[in-house]
């Protein structure tokens, strides 16, 4: 069953996400490769690629992604710079790179330091005057025939602004442009599809909704893309076999390891894989129907308190999560200490109240967060 009995105050599922028995889910895990890792035998290795394996098979099968184009990453950010960094020219040298103002800053703060080594420029679609992301239409309006490389953000991190990706991805093979996607605070809660419609490249993680570790993150590449990455950072794992030691013989294997580098990262798949085999046997529109009830809850809740909405208001637009502007009389670090205490978990980006109900959040800890919160208002005022 996907409905859990547990009924927390848990609102940051924007943040890590939890699911009920993650911490012995994980305990046992840990305790299994320590188990293995710390054996007199000669079966560390192999145990622990398993893992890993199986940990980019749960992956390829969430985003239905052909086999052999995902690999792990450490983290959205290093997949993204071994994806850029390993493109032929043509499709940044004398070319913009398009990027919405709302995408995840450590990515913005990536490609900005990328732009001029790679001779191309980065174009950042700002946030109207007065609003609180970037519309479609603007993102659309810079996108000339001059973009070799455009980056979505799926769902925002401080508005849950969902994009129509489709219509977008449609709008960049019009214009001959390679289209990736961050699909980091949406993958897990919404059906994602790197085939339908194709995908060049895809990144993410294992937190947020899909409740994993940090450390393990994601790259997909489309295969007729990925034939034509020659990544700047590799090693001994970018081959077919790792174990080939002819140094003038380097050559990348076929498929996404040649984005591999050095000796594995494997502890974070490791972590994670439980929580992805917990996702894997949920009903996916169960997990979605508690989230929107709750989301719903909240937005009736914020309007009866006059705070203005800084997510969109309809379903179809927003993400998982929901933010509202706290008003300039109210201290956000004052007001998220008063929520912990009452066992109440949020946090603020600025004056921006971010709540990501998931699986464990109790309908009844929406009603007393914005108990809460009023009173907190009525102090202020």
């Amino acid at each position: 069953m996907t409905r859990s009995d547990v009924q927390t105050g848990y609102f940051l599922y924007h943040s890590i996400g939890q699911y009920p028995g993650k911490s012995e889910d994980m305990a046992r895990a840990f305790s299994a490769f320590s188990e293995s890792w710390g054996r007199f035998d000669d079966g560390q290795w192999p145990a622990a690629l398993a893992s890993r394996q199986a940990f980019i098979d749960r992956w390829t099968q969430l985003v239905n992604a052909p086999a052999g184009t995902l690999t792990a990453a450490e983290n959205v950010t290093t997949a993204l710079y071994s994806l850029i960094r390993s493109l032929p020219k043509r499709h940044l040298a004398g070319r913009k790179l398009l990027v919405g103002a709302d995408c995840f800053p450590s990515l913005h703060f990536l490609l900005a330091g990328l732009a001029e080594r790679h001779d191309f420029e980065l174009c950042t679609v700002p946030v109207r005057q007065g609003e609180h992301w970037v519309r479609d239409e603007d993102f659309v309006d810079h996108w000339g025939q001059d973009v070799g490389v455009a980056l979505l953000t799926w769902v925002t991190s401080t508005t849950s602004h969902r994009c129509d990706h489709e219509a977008l991805l449609a709008h960049g093979r019009s214009r001959d442009t390679l289209v990736g996607i961050d699909i980091t605070q949406g993958a897990g809660l919404f059906p994602f599809d790197v085939q339908n419609p194709q995908v060049d490249f895809t990144v993410s993680t294992s937190l947020k909704w899909l409740c994993g570790t940090p450390g393990a993150g994601i790259l997909h590449v489309d295969q007729a893309l990925l034939e034509t990455c020659s990544p700047e950072l590799r090693g001994w794992f970018s081959q077919e076999n790792p174990f080939s030691w002819d140094l003038d013989g380097f050559s990348y294997a076929p498929d996404a390891r040649r984005f591999d580098h050095g000796t594995p990262s494997v502890v974070a798949c490791v972590g994670s894989l439980a929580a992805l085999e917990w996702h894997a046997a949920q009903d996916a529109t169960e997990l979605l129907a508690h989230n929107r009830d709750l989301a719903d809850r909240i937005i009736a809740q914020a309007d009866m308190l006059g705070l203005e909405l800084v997510s969109p208001r309809e379903e179809s637009q927003r993400g998982g999560s929901v933010m509202v502007r706290l008003p300039e009389t109210l201290d956000p670090t004052i007001l998220i200490d008063t929520l912990r205490n009452q066992q109440l978990y949020a946090d603020c980006r600025g004056r921006t109240l971010r709540l990501s109900p998931g699986v464990v959040t109790g309908q009844e800890c929406v009603a007393r967060l914005f108990e809460t919160l009023g009173a907190e208002l009525k102090k202020a005022r």
